[in-house]
C-alpha cells in the first residue's frame, strides 16, 4: 500500500470538553477539537461498545490532530453505551444497559450542538458497533443533517454471539432473555455463562435477537448459510441513500472469516453511492494506522488526492 508522506502535526491538538445532551435528555460528553482558521466541517465520531470511552483511546487525539490539520473540526464524544457500567443522570447505563436505538438521540443531540455552534458540513463516523449505530440512525432519521457516513470496521455482534454460544444456548439465552422482560426483570443481570462483561438481560437481547436493530451486518448468515433473521438481510444498508464510505482494517481480528471475505459480501448489498475499501496492515482498531485512517476519510471526501487502498 503507498501512503504518502504524512504533512506535520502538533503532538497535542487542544481541545475544549463539551457537555451536551441527548434529544431524550441524557447527559453527555464528549471533546471538540477546531482548527485554528474557522470552519464550518466536522466529523463526530462514535466509539463502539463492550467499555470503550473515547476519553481513554490512543486513537482520538492522532486522528484529531490529522484532521485539524486539514481544516475539519473533530467531535468523539462518549454515547450511552461508553464504559461496562454507569449512571447517567437519574438512569444507569454504558455497555451492560444499552440498547442500540437510543444512539439516535445520542447522535441528535451532538448535531444539535455542533449545529448551534455553527457547523454545517457534518460528516458521522462510526467505529465498530458505532459502525452499526450509523446505519440505526439513517434508518430512523432518514432525513437529518448529516452530509455523508463513514463505517468503520461494522461487525457481526449477533453473528459472533451465536458462534461464542453455538446454536442450542444461543436459542435457550434469547428465550431466557424473552421470558425475563416480560417479566419486568429485564433490568437484571445475565449470568457469566452468557455474557463475558456485565449485561442485562434486555441488553442481551437487543444484541442478539437476529430480527432486532443491532443485526445490521449479518455476514455470519452468508457466510455459513444460517438463516437467523426472518427479515431481510442487510436491510438498513441498502437503504442509505447517503454518500457512505465503508472501510475495514486488513487483519481485522472480529471479522466472521477475514476482511476480504467480509467486503466480498458487502459489495453485493451496498447502494451506489457507498464505497468500500481495505486499509492495508491494519486491525479492527486501526491501531498504529490513525494517521492513514484519517488521510483515507479526506481522500474520501476529496481534500486528499494521493492516498491508495487495496482493493476490497
Amino acid at each position: 500500500m503507498a501512503i504518502r508522506r504524512h504533512r506535520a502535526v502538533p503532538r497535542v491538538t487542544p481541545c475544549e470538553l463539551v457537555r451536551f445532551e441527548a434529544t431524550d435528555g441524557i447527559p453527555l460528553a464528549g471533546l471538540l477539537y477546531e482548527p485554528k482558521r474557522r470552519s464550518t466541517r466536522v466529523m463526530i465520531f462514535l466509539h463502539g461498545t463492550g467499555g470503550s470511552s473515547v476519553f481513554e483511546s490512543t486513537r482520538t487525539n492522532v486522528l484529531a490532530a490529522e484532521l485539524v490539520a486539514a481544516g475539519v473540526a473533530y467531535f468523539p464524544f462518549n454515547n450511552r453505551g461508553a464504559h461496562v457500567m454507569r449512571r447517567m443522570g437519574s438512569e444507569m447505563g454504558g455497555y451492560s444497559y444499552e440498547r442500540i436505538r437510543g444512539c439516535v438521540f445520542d447522535i441528535d443531540g451532538a448535531v444539535r450542538e455542533l449545529r448551534r455552534r455553527g457547523y454545517r458540513d457534518i460528516t458521522l463516523i462510526g467505529h465498530s458497533t458505532g459502525a452499526n449505530k450509523v446505519a440505526v440512525y439513517d434508518h430512523y432519521k432518514q432525513r437529518n443533517f448529516v452530509k455523508r457516513y463513514v463505517l468503520l470496521g461494522g461487525g457481526d455482534d449477533t453473528g459472533l454471539l451465536y458462534e461464542e454460544l453455538g446454536a442450542r444456548r444461543f436459542t435457550d439465552a434469547l428465550t431466557k432473555a424473552r421470558a425475563m422482560i416480560k417479566a419486568r426483570r429485564g433490568d437484571e443481570l445475565a449470568p457469566p455463562s452468557i455474557a463475558k462483561l456485565p449485561m442485562s438481560w434486555r441488553s442481551f437481547y437487543d444484541m442478539a435477537n437476529p430480527d432486532g436493530d443491532y443485526n445490521v451486518f449479518p455476514f455470519l448468515e452468508v457466510m455459513r448459510g444460517i438463516r437467523l433473521s426472518r427479515r431481510p438481510r442487510f436491510r438498513y444498508v441498502r437503504a442509505i441513500r447517503k454518500p457512505a464510505l465503508f472501510l475495514y482494517g486488513e487483519h481485522d481480528e472480529y471479522c466472521i472469516d477475514s476482511a476480504s471475505a467480509t467486503a466480498a459480501v458487502l459489495a453485493e448489498v451496498l447502494p451506489r453511492n457507498a464505497e468500500l475499501a481495505i486499509l492495508a496492515d491494519a486491525d479492527h482498531g486501526f491501531g498504529g494506522k490513525e494517521r492513514e485512517l484519517a488521510n483515507v476519510i479526506l481522500n474520501w471526501m476529496g481534500d486528499d488526492p494521493e492516498v491508495m487502498l487495496m482493493a476490497p
